[in-house]
């Protein structure tokens, strides 16, 4: 799919536009956008409005055909609701009536004339630059397929790929950023979807670091794999616990992406990548254990926004960190009372081998220090608890209670906010650690099943005591089951928009 951005004055009527098609807005009651009047010199467009042919009502679309003074060869109408309550849903709504229509259409190409700063005036920070980002999301959402591995690829209609947002000529360049800013995002949202959904046996930990060194060739940015000697030579003896019972190689993956100056402190993203988790000696029952390869999500949404921040150029310096591995039962797997010992020296009493993910990320966590980094932000399908919390519309976001991680905590919800992807903030503190006590260790790694989501991210907070850091519990956002089945990609644009929210605010 291809986009573009088309500029118009008031010099220009937009009827002269030649087009496969344009889209414009109607209201209910029978009003219509200063576009849709625009192409109405024959009152073709109000007639099909009185005569009931469509509501105007958000959802609703109606396809004209060589309307009289009209230079495009169609004339997609599209319901908006009522005029003056534009709102982020009905925006979003109509970029998917407009991605489904297109789809089924002839001709070459596209001309979207949507109020899009019109949903200023009711939404303030939904601006112009937000819908079309937005509306590019949507489209490319539509046409995603997750056929890879199909010997027949799913029947998809040509429809028209070339779609461009008609704007004033004095927005084009704001319109053109945000154009770059939404391919960028979709393109590392379609790599984290392309990862999550393939399978275990595709998608190992090799897979996982081929993928970076491929990202590190195209974008030029640095990558560094370390194999399983290296890990035993750094002592981190509670990854390697997880992964000795699999018969996949662990790897750690490093990848930087240096855009800002050589002084400045990186954001670092860790991703818990569990690329198949059976719940080790502590098995998983059989039931729904296949969307256990979604495990590697919070990995595969780094490498989606490292590729996303990549192809953006952002003048930021980030660096994204993956502890991979499978988590497998077999005669030499980490046994429930076994004690392992971290790489930052505690010692930790795994009672359940299924609680594994805290168990790699801690060593990640551990690790990062060297970068003496300005923030850090683990993502990881942590916990079932998490979606018995907030179930499958928030995130559950983690961190300390002070000042600076005040900040990095409203960071991540107003970028959540500002994309859809959205967070809630969940609580730490002192009163959850005392479920992890161990007679026998440092701590126990898991606290029982009260507060489970919390008493993990408690977990995680101990070893996060030299820098400001959050936990991104996306257990119930990194993907959908039943007949929806898929990964949803998410928190690619939350974590995209924190980051260039923090490369603009570093100018």
């Amino acid at each position: 799919m291809d986009f573009s951005i088309k500029t118009n004055d008031a010099k220009t009527s937009i009827a002269s536009l030649k087009a496969g098609c344009i889209a414009v807005g109607i209201y209910e009651n029978k009003k219509l956008s200063p576009q849709a009047q625009a192409l109405d010199k024959s009152g073709e467009i109000t007639a099909a409005l009185k005569s009931g042919d469509i509501s105007g009502k958000p959802g609703s679309t109606l396809l004209l055909r060589k309307v009289a003074g009209v230079a495009a060869e169609r004339v997609l109408l599209i319901g908006l609701g009522t005029d003056g309550e534009l709102s982020d849903k009905v925006m979003s709504m109509a970029a998917l009536c407009v991605a489904r229509v297109l789809s089924t259409l002839g001709g070459n190409d596209a001309l979207l004339a949507l109020p899009f700063d019109g949903i200023a005036k009711q939404t303030p920070e939904r601006d112009l630059a937000w819908a079309i980002r937005n509306s590019i999301l949507v489209l490319r959402e539509n046409s995603y397929r997750s056929d890879t591995l199909k010997s027949k690829k799913e029947t998809t209609l040509s429809g028209i790929k070339k779609i461009a947002f008609l704007v004033a000529t004095a927005q084009a360049a704001v319109a053109k950023e945000a154009m770059a800013q939404g391919l960028a995002l979709a393109n590392g949202i379609d790599l984290t979807k392309e990862l999550g959904n393939l399978p275990g046996n595709v998608c190992t930990p090799t897979y996982l670091a081929n993928t970076a060194k491929k990202l590190a060739k195209e974008f030029k940015l640095t990558v560094e794999v370390l194999d399983r000697k290296q890990l035993e030579a750094l002592k981190m003896g509670s990854f390697l616990s997880v992964a000795r019972g699999g018969g996949e190689a662990p790897k750690f993956i490093i990848i930087k992406h240096l855009g800002g100056k050589a002084k400045d402190a990186p954001t670092v993203l860790v991703g818990k990548g569990i690329t198949f988790d059976t719940g080790g000696i502590s098995l998983k029952g059989g039931s729904g254990m296949d969307e256990m390869k979604y495990d590697m999500c919070g990995a595969g949404s780094v490498l989606g926004t490292m590729r996303a921040i990549a192809e953006l150029k952002l003048k930021l310096n980030v660096i994204g960190v993956i502890p991979a591995t499978e988590n497998m039962p077999s005669g030499t797997a980490t046994k429930p009372g076994d004690i392992v010992t971290s790489m930052s020296g505690l010692t930790i009493e795994v009672l359940n081998t299924d609680a594994e993910g805290r168990l790699v990320l801690c060593d990640a966590l551990t690790y990062v220090e060297r970068f003496k980094p300005a923030a850090v932000v683990d993502i990881a399908t942590l916990t079932g608890a998490c979606v018995t919390s907030l179930g499958h519309h928030n995130s559950g976001l983690f961190t300390r209670h002070d000042s600076a991680h005040d900040a990095l905590a409203n960071e991540l919800l107003s970028a959540g906010k500002a994309t859809g992807d959205t967070a809630w903030r969940m609580p730490i503190e002192d009163s959850y650690q005392e479920q992890l006590k161990s007679n026998f260790a440092d701590m126990a790694n898991i606290g029982g099943p009260a507060g489970g989501s919390i008493t993990a991210a408690c977990f995680l907070e101990r070893y996060t005591k030299k820098y400001t850091w959050a936990h991104l519990d996306i257990a119930g956002t990194a993907w959908k089951s039943g007949a929806a089945k898929g990964a949803t990609g998410r928190p690619v644009a939350l974590l995209t928009t924190f980051l260039i929210n923090r490369a603009a605010a570093a100018k």
